[in-house]
């Protein structure tokens, strides 16, 4: 489906590792502090792709508007930042994704909407990172997603003009931004969708449900 492609680029959370784990695992402890009930992982997960104010509004019940937001945030931050791969996964075939695309001699880079406070050292533990040839973060370019310029910040990186490059996200925010960008955008079914989801709304040149579907738009 897509032609003249030199650069595939991923979001992170949700379309290359399942950081799920981690992220609710900090919140988890926050609310066992103040003798609260532990909750599930599955309770955390739909809302893992919306960072501190997803996590904090499934362990709380707060949003960014209530006064304690701030203080809870930062204390979710340490929380996560001392822990932020011990049960952060790769997702299921990624890897060998990833190695198909350097074998047809693409690049491959990540843009998040994560910060550099956690990115940076996340890709320096995982040896998933190796590879990559741009991490760019939320807080890299002065405006994160779904504003464009982080893509295009990554399309500078990786020396490729944004029609020559495709993003693949797991959050309508990716596409949007993808599409602002003038890259091909596929969705990633398997990531953090959220409950209320439409996929379909989101406009997408493509959509998969595992991560080596991939490799079938690619020619």
């Amino acid at each position: 489906m897509f032609t003249n492609i030199k650069a595939v680029l991923f979001d992170l959370d949700g379309t290359l590792i399942d950081s799920a784990p981690d992220l609710g695992a900090a919140v988890d402890r926050m609310r066992v502090k103040r003798g609260m009930p532990s909750l599930p992982l599955d309770t955390y997960r739909p809302m893992a792709g919306a960072g501190a104010r997803g996590m904090l509004g499934v362990g709380f019940g707060i949003t960014p508007q209530d006064t304690a937001f701030a203080e809870l945030k930062e204390e979710f931050f340490q929380e996560y930042e001392a822990n932020l791969t011990d049960k952060t996964t790769v997702f299921a075939d990624v890897i060998e994704m990833l190695s198909a695309i350097e074998a047809r001699g693409m690049v491959w880079g990540v843009v998040t909407n994560k910060a550099e406070r956690f990115t940076l050292p996340i890709s320096r533990q995982m040896d998933l990172f190796k590879n990559a040839a741009c991490v760019v973060c939320g807080d890299t370019t002065p405006h994160a997603k779904p504003h464009p310029m982080p893509l295009l910040e990554a399309a500078k990186r990786v020396g490729f003009a944004p029609d020559q490059c495709i993003y693949v996200g797991d959050d309508e925010r990716d596409i949007v931004a993808g599409l602002a960008a003038n890259m091909g955008t596929v969705a990633a079914q398997y990531g953090y969708l959220g409950a209320n989801a439409d996929i379909d709304s989101w406009r997408a040149h493509a959509t998969i449900a595992q991560p080596l579907q991939l490799l079938d738009l690619l020619r």
